[in-house]
């Protein structure tokens, strides 16, 4: 089926006054209003990367200021997001959405209007704060408007979506900087969400779960733990892994989550009940997202600049060569979704764990100083395939593994897992990549490669054999769904 005006429509409520008609939302509508927002959160992830350098010349940026223009707004982002689910079960998840994009928009017209790099950090950590709201309660809000016999459909096409953000990240950025000022990557973001914030009041129903309390203790314990673990693990490969100050980031940040974990198990109305985690599922799939995106966005990583170095191209003409791979996800994803229910989520994404497994070690096999690009489109297109078969399952398995009124917690949880996962995939195989080889010369640089992207293979392997744990859901037909007493 197609995603047109003759597609299912959804029961939308209209505003609540008196004798007000309810209006009927096409389930197409519905899912753009609930993924345009995510993409420009999930694009500005990885765009700013490739204007880096043009960013030290403006600004007179240091190496340290340089990687903060990227880390505040990832640290922010991930370690927030459980919260911003949180704040949407209590206040609206509509609403804080809306609010998440509303400061998303202000945020990025910051940076666009900023002269220095202090300035730069400071509205990239707002923008990941906006971000934080935007991600998990987008996925909440459209599972909730799509009916249960679309829902994997709709994930489907939503995760390829993200997965198209992924692609275009490098590419627009790229574009931006060779074409335009640095700052048209921010004012890009303002005109797309202006027109999302309408969209989502008129096309995604309001929901809340009545009567819940926050917990703002936990909230401080998750957040402060989350951003103690996630600082040290950036700073892992600059400062040292066993520098005073990582060491002891890292300490903080397992001493506070441990904290958490206790708060959590004693509180009334926990912000993460720790019953999700003794279901089987939910707790497999989280293992496999972290698993994914250590390995391929790590990889991803090395494998963009070896595009730019080997031989020297511009960072537009290198996010083009990644297309193959990165454009896959959007394709796929959606024929994913509608396989997950018949052959099993934990199936599908081993078999897509396995193939980015597969395609990584082909690259890293072939890639040399002397490799002709059309020797990597082949194994570009395999690792492209097997993460279009991971994206969409894992999110009909996180969501399908709670009750419906904890889909912003799952979701959040797993997006925390993911953000985790990829920047520790990205420090530890920049360490590898480090200790073997530098960016000097293309021979130096593929020595360091190979051993960091071997590094990445074996997660990723890793994660595909924790897949195969994961129980298939019994199909509607075939029983009701359980969900965990919380």
């Amino acid at each position: 089926m197609t995603l047109s005006e003759e597609s299912p429509v959804l029961d939308a409520p209209a505003v609540s006054t008196p004798g007000a008609r309810s209006r009927r939302t096409p389930l197409w509508l519905a899912i753009v209003a609930a993924a345009v927002p995510m993409f420009m959160v999930a694009l500005d992830n990885l765009v700013v990367s490739t204007a880096l350098h043009t960013l030290a010349v403006d600004l007179q940026a240091d190496t340290q200021e340089l990687q903060w223009f990227v880390n505040a707004y990832v640290l922010s982002f991930a370690c927030l997001l459980m919260t911003g689910a949180a704040l949407g079960d209590r206040f609206g998840r509509r609403r804080v959405f809306v609010v998440g994009i509303a400061l998303f928009t202000l945020a990025s017209i910051g940076c666009g209007l900023s002269d220095t790099s202090a300035q730069l950090i400071t509205f990239r950590a707002l923008q990941g704060l906006g971000a934080a709201a935007v991600m998990p309660l987008s996925l909440t809000l459209l599972s909730q408007a799509v009916p249960e016999r679309l829902r994997g459909m709709a994930l489907g096409v939503w995760s390829g979506v993200s997965g198209l953000a992924v692609a275009m990240g490098p590419v627009v950025g790229g574009a931006v900087v060779d074409g335009w000022d640095w700052r048209w990557i921010f004012w890009i973001n303002v005109p797309v969400c202006v027109i999302a914030i309408p969209l989502v009041l008129s096309a995604l129903r309001e929901s809340s779960l009545p009567g819940v309390r926050l917990d703002l203790t936990g909230m401080v314990l998750a957040a402060a733990g989350l951003c103690a673990v996630v600082w040290a693990i950036v700073h892992g490969e600059p400062d040292g892994w066993t520098s005073g100050k990582v060491l002891g980031a890292f300490a903080a940040g397992v001493a506070l989550l441990a904290g958490f974990a206790l708060w959590e198990a004693r509180v009334p109305a926990p912000m993460l009940p720790l019953s999700f985690y003794r279901v089987r599922a939910f707790t497999l799939t989280n293992f496999v997202s972290a698993a994914m995106y250590f390995g391929v966005f790590g990889s991803l990583f090395l494998l963009a600049q070896y595009l730019q170095i080997v031989p020297p191209r511009t960072p537009l003409e290198a996010g083009v060569r990644t297309l193959p791979w990165t454009l896959m996800p959007m394709f796929v994803a959606p024929v994913a979704g509608l396989l997950t229910d018949r052959v099993g989520g934990g199936r599908l994404m081993a078999l897509g764990l396995f193939l980015q497994g597969v395609g990584l070690g082909w690259i890293n096999l072939v890639a040399d100083v002397d490799t002709e690009y059309a020797s990597l489109v082949g194994p570009m297109i395999v690792a492209g395939v097997g993460m279009g078969f991971v994206f969409a399952p894992t999110a009909a398995v996180v969501l399908g593994s709670v009750a419906g009124e904890h889909a912003g917690k799952a979701s959040g949880a797993n997006a925390t897992v993911r953000e985790i996962g990829g920047a520790l995939g990205i420090a530890v195989l920049s360490t590898v990549f480090v200790a073997h080889g530098s960016t000097v010369e293309p021979r130096q640089f593929v020595d360091g490669l190979h051993p960091a992207v071997w590094v990445g293979v074996a997660v990723v392997f890793a994660g595909a054999l924790c897949a195969l744990g994961i129980p298939r859901r019994p199909r509607p037909s075939e029983s009701a769904p359980a969900h965990p007493h919380t």
